[in-house]
């Protein structure tokens, strides 16, 4: 056994992580589902007025509610509103303040990709944020949508859930509401709490003007600040990912002890994790929100399984050491392979390791755990209603099997759910694969590569479901940052966000027009360990099927070809 095998203490580390994740969904989401409910908690006194104060400047009133086409119209206005806020913050940043190192403004394209990223909870960075990005930039424009793109998920799984559990009617909620609220009680406190820790830890929150030293050698060295704690925050519980700096939390400004690595592996999975139990409190049935956590828990386990064998394996080219490149030897091998499983199950997208430096079955795994849709905890809220795509598929086809109409929660399942769900779950696959298939044939998606041979086919592939995906990490051998790239991953990302949003609003305008039909001894159970079980391999087999000849392509061939010493 040498220094960089699994140890003990690893073992412990996971073991630990994943208690605590179960531990804490159950009282977290039982507190969201208090929030969304309207219902009295302890949070109530303290921030109420907030609350009240947001519906009076906005002119909202909270009793007025909206059928689910009149919530997606305020959804995309609410969107479009904060993309044109953050394009314009970027292409005038030079002449705004808060700009102490004299930052320019930021390219058209680039601008583009930026704010479109960052509006759909992709946090896409083709550009390195302290070389980039004023202190208002990140700020106001950034930091402020890494809260409104997460209060958005989280307002469509509640208006899902609300579909389901009402009884024929058209009103579905108010979105301006429901996004208050998962701001107020819930993103902000939570972001404030972990700030302040982060803060305690050695992460940078200031508005000084960078700092230059000089090296042992001589050398001017710029040394970062700014006011990232706050934005590790968010960019952590709301499922962003976008980094303060270009390193991202593998910077040690981002992410500079043990613990805060721990806490912010935790925190990325967190509330996707909750509005499990979440849901199942909304709809009536925890058990429903149980058995959907059981679901993406089997898969991330076995996801984080093979990683971690896949990574501690040794390396022919670096001597029979485990694959050390691009990992920081103070976060260690274990803990980067559970950071780079939990990212991409999660729809978050930060890094504390490159993942272009993982063995090829690591990085095939975090390429798969995107491409099968984020719904494994997922983004918060959208990792939730991309799951319940599945789960309408699912109930589709167990009906099939007993021989009876589909139901879900009392539901009948009919044409337009299916039509609706497959729209949502397939669109997503036909554009990662024409858009990767088109930058391997043009010379402006290949000339960004500096990979060649399936390595280089695995980067295309990997930044077009990452901004399908929403998911917002990358392999880091491609140049993004040019205009091929920069429109493309827009096109893509604002496509993956809303071809998934406006189909699950039908649904629940759908379901909460239709009359709730009580179980029967036909009824197919859809809380309970066969179904679960149907669940993932429907989920598996949708990913599997669709992505296996890239996957072969790509990954698979390399991970068979590093026996004989061959990287690419």
């Amino acid at each position: 056994m040498n220094a960089y095998s699994f140890t003990e203490l690893d073992g412990l580390n996971l073991a630990l992580f994943l208690a605590l994740l179960v531990g804490l969904a159950s009282p977290l989401g039982l507190y969201m589902a208090k929030v969304y409910r309207g219902e009295k908690h302890f949070l109530s006194p303290m921030l109420g007025w907030l609350e009240r104060a947001l519906y009076r400047v906005s002119g909202v009133n909270p009793r007025d509610e909206m059928d689910w086409k009149g919530y997606a119209w305020a959804l995309v206005l609410f969107n479009l509103m904060g993309f044109v806020l953050l394009l314009g913050l970027q292409m005038f940043q030079s002449v705004l303040p808060l700009n102490p190192q004299g930052l320019a403004d930021i390219p058209f394209p680039l601008a583009l990709n930026t704010a479109v990223s960052f509006v759909t909870n992709t946090n896409w960075q083709a550009y390195s944020g302290e070389a980039a990005m004023s202190y208002l930039t990140q700020m106001l424009g950034l930091g402020v949508q890494n809260f409104l793109s997460a209060a958005t998920g989280m307002a469509v799984i509640v208006v899902l859930a609300r579909g389901l559990s009402k009884k024929v009617s058209r009103d579905l909620g108010s979105f301006w509401v429901d996004a208050v609220r998962s701001l107020v009680y819930i993103l902000l406190p939570l972001s404030l709490l972990f700030a302040l820790i982060l803060v305690g830890q050695g992460v940078v929150q200031n508005f000084g003007g960078y700092l230059e030293a000089n090296t042992l050698e001589g050398a001017k060295q710029v040394i970062p600040m700014g006011p990232a704690a706050s934005q590790i925050a968010i960019k952590q519980l709301g499922t962003n990912g976008g980094g303060f700096f270009g390193l991202n939390s593998a910077h040690p400004f981002e992410n500079p002890t043990p613990f805060s690595n721990f806490l912010q592996m935790l925190a990325l999975l967190l509330i996707p994790a909750a509005l499990a139990i979440t849901y199942g409190k909304l709809v009536g049935s925890v058990r429903q929100g149980w058995a959907i956590f059981a679901a993406m828990f089997t898969i991330f386990l076995a996801a984080l399984g093979i990683s971690q064998w896949a990574e501690h394996q040794a390396n022919p080219l670096l001597g029979g050491l485990p694959f050390l490149e691009g990992k920081e030897l103070r976060i260690g091998i274990a803990n980067s392979s559970l950071w780079s499983v939990a990212t991409t199950v999660a729809s978050n997208g930060s890094v504390n390791a490159m993942h272009d430096s993982l063995s090829p079955l690591g990085g095939g795994v975090a390429l798969l755990n995107i491409m099968l849709g984020e719904v494994v905890f997922g983004g918060v809220g959208s990792g939730l209603y991309g799951i319940l795509m599945f789960v309408i598929i699912t109930v589709f086809i167990a009906g099939l099997m007993v021989g009876r109409t589909p139901e879900y929660l009392g539901k009948k399942i009919e044409a337009r759910e299916i039509v609706l769900s497959s729209v949502a779950v397939l669109v997503p696959c036909v554009l990662i694969l024409v858009f990767s298939a088109i930058a391997c044939r043009v010379e402006m998606g290949l000339s960004s590569l500096t990979n060649k041979g399936p390595h280089g086919l695995s980067e295309i592939l990997y930044a077009f479901t990452s901004a399908v995906g929403n998911n917002g990490s990358a392999f880091g051998g491609l140049n993004a940052n040019t205009n091929f790239y920069n429109y493309a991953l827009a096109f893509c990302m604002a496509v993956g966000r809303f071809i998934v949003i406006i189909p699950a609003l039908a649904i629940a305008g759908s379901l909460a027009m239709k009359k709730t039909v009580p179980p029967s001894s036909g009824t197919f159970p859809t809380d309970g360990g066969l179904f679960v079980g149907l669940l993932i391999g429907v989920i598996l087999i949708v990913g599997a099927l669709t992505f296996f000849p890239s996957l072969a392509l790509g990954p698979f061939i390399e991970h068979l070809m590093l026996p004989g010493g061959k990287l690419f």
